[in-house]
């Protein structure tokens, strides 16, 4: 089976620091919104480098979105940027009304989202973003698994015209994906190929799922890893093809099981392919204070959960 290593571990929020600061380079209609989170957001490049189209808004999260609507008219490819819970549930009504009715081209980025965010506990960990993100209609929603591609998606999506959720993370994670890879919004990534059953992973267990099937390989089970970077639009057939040769499918995310990836797939397979599937998620439950690896433990959030999910769900076929 194929293998991956990594040199380094880097976090999620750095990658989109470094794609936002070389669009600062290539092109003059990016412009950044920050709503008193330069730092934690990695913006301060940006910000140095383009004082001119850098605005700091301070903690009015909904007036960012507001101003984020009004630069499109001008012309201008807004990115805004706060921690997930703050840049979802706290002015969904600013997306919904303002961003998303329009179909204005503003890059919603996300930092700190779900359980790793850690210390700061529940008020701060957004287990339903995804979810939130996923049913307004025409936004893409992206949720990226290290450095590299957070990277390339932060390119990417300067490129595509319309709203974008743009989702990441607090933690350092091994760095496993290319460099200079080219990203594809809507484009599953397999990471491994398998037959005994699928795993269709998200964020920051993409590395757990990679983990997981080499801890299956020693039992004798051949899966395969999906990379699901787009939530939406979903890679169907990717998901599909796979289930078709392998008849059952984990999904994991860093998300509550309703609402997220893993619904998103249980729909695709109803229509079109039904299959045995089991869903490695928060279980309707909000999180709490604690270090990312104690809660993803606790939550059940890692690869020895999709271990057993896939030792079940394999019963079940």
């Amino acid at each position: 089976m194929k293998t991956y290593t990594y040199t380094e571990k880097k976090d999620t929020r750095s990658g989109f620091g470094a794609g936002l600061t070389e669009l600062g380079k290539t092109n003059p209609n990016v412009v950044a919104l920050c709503a008193d989170l330069t730092g934690s957001l990695k913006m301060d490049d940006f910000k140095a480098n383009h004082p001119e189209r850098f605005f700091q808004v301070g903690i009015a999260e909904a007036n960012m979105m507001g101003m984020a609507a009004g630069l499109t008219i001008g012309g201008k490819i807004p990115f805004t940027g706060t921690f997930a819970n703050f840049s979802t549930g706290r002015v969904y009504d600013q997306i919904r009304q303002s961003i998303a009715y329009s179909g204005k081209n503003v890059k919603i980025c996300a930092s700190h989202a779900g359980l790793t965010l850690g210390e700061d506990g529940a008020t701060h960990q957004i287990l339903e973003d995804l979810g939130l993100m996923k049913m307004l209609p025409g936004m893409t929603v992206i949720n990226t698994c290290d450095y590299n591609q957070t990277k390339a998606a932060t390119i990417a999506i300067a490129a595509h015209q319309g709203p974008v959720y743009l989702r990441f993370g607090r933690p350092k994670v091994p760095v496993f994906t290319p460099e200079n890879q080219t990203f594809e919004i809507g484009k599953a990534v397999h990471l491994t190929e398998g037959s005994d059953v699928t795993i269709v992973a998200t964020g920051h267990l993409v590395w757990e799922a990679l983990e997981a099937s080499k801890a299956l390989h020693e039992k004798g089970i051949s899966a395969e890893v999906i990379n699901i970077h787009t939530i939406k639009p979903l890679d169907e057939q990717a998901i599909l093809n796979s289930v078709a040769k392998t008849g059952c499918v984990v999904t994991a995310e860093e998300h509550n099981f309703l609402g997220g990836l893993g619904e998103s797939v249980a729909r695709t397979l109803t229509l079109h392919h039904p299959a045995p599937q089991e869903f490695v998620a928060t279980n309707d439950t909000f999180g709490e204070s604690g270090t990312p690896a104690q809660l993803m433990e606790k939550y059940g959030l890692n690869a020895e959960a999709i271990v057993n999910a896939c030792e079940k769900v394999i019963k079940r076929k």
